[in-house]
């Protein structure tokens, strides 16, 4: 029996995606999956430590792991009006090219996108996702990039948004944001990606089939996340894309590898 690695985040719309691939619902013989959940910038890193045989990784991040890993054509997060938002404390003012940004990681697409929109933007600091809304509101930072569930909950929080960066790259690229993706070590045989990117796809639609129940593996997983919010989180993040990245998606990939080529 084969034993591979495989690292995700716990947010909604991985667990959604893999819940049946956990539960051994989808298996592949011979080979048994090891599961890890971990925060997006974390997994970026042990993707470049090559600890992982199969990870979900920002797509900004693969670049910097081509040479190890293959890009799996399903199981990610790419699509119109997903991408991160520039928010700040309503009531403060400041000069976005002298501002501090919290950003979830220095390898994330978010910062990506941030460093093409907005070049002018040099301090950062990096902070886990979850806590950037509470690092702004602290006013420890005058900005902050959120992503994942936070994009639901800003408005709730005396939090204004300045920037939609997906639609500004929709706007200049009329492409889809690419997120995040699979990738998968190319060391595991070939037949085993083929199989995963099935099971991976059956995974997904036996999801829908009980879809929108939210099952106790993924309520388990979102911490303290509303029901509400952990199915706009699914409904925005699972979507076609998601069972195929097809020509519009391989396009949007190419499209960050000439841009990350020159900012």
């Amino acid at each position: 029996m084969q034993i591979l690695k495989i690292g995700i985040s716990p947010c909604p719309n991985d667990t959604f995606i893999f819940e049946h691939i956990y539960n051994n619902n989808f298996s592949i013989q011979n080979v048994q999956l090891k599961f890890i959940f971990a925060d997006v910038q974390e997994l970026n890193i042990l993707a470049q430590q090559q600890e992982l045989d199969i990870v979900k990784i920002s797509y900004a991040n693969f670049f910097n792991v081509e040479k190890n890993y293959n890009l799996l054509q399903c199981g990610g997060a790419m699509g119109f009006g997903v991408g991160p938002l520039l928010v700040n404390k309503i009531g403060n003012t400041f000069n976005l090219a002298n501002a501090t940004v919290a950003i979830p990681g220095v390898h994330t697409t978010a910062n990506f996108l941030l460093q093409y929109l907005y070049p002018e933007i040099k301090n950062k600091t990096e902070i886990i996702f979850s806590e950037i809304e509470n690092t702004v509101l602290q006013n420890k930072v005058d900005a902050g990039l959120l992503i994942h569930e936070s994009r639901f909950t800003y408005a709730q929080r005396d939090l204004q948004k300045i920037a939609d960066l997906g639609e500004m790259w929709q706007a200049k690229t009329n492409l889809p944001i690419p997120l995040g993706c699979i990738a998968i070590n190319k060391n595991v045989d070939t037949n085993i990606a083929v199989a995963l990117e099935n099971n991976i796809r059956k995974s997904i639609l036996k999801s829908k089939e009980t879809y929108p129940q939210i099952s106790d593996f993924v309520k388990s997983h979102a911490q303290e996340m509303e029901e509400n919010v952990i199915r706009q989180h699914i409904d925005l993040y699972v979507n076609e894309f998601s069972l195929d990245i097809g020509t519009k998606g391989l396009q949007t990939v190419e499209k960050m590898r000439e841009v990350l080529s020159i900012i």
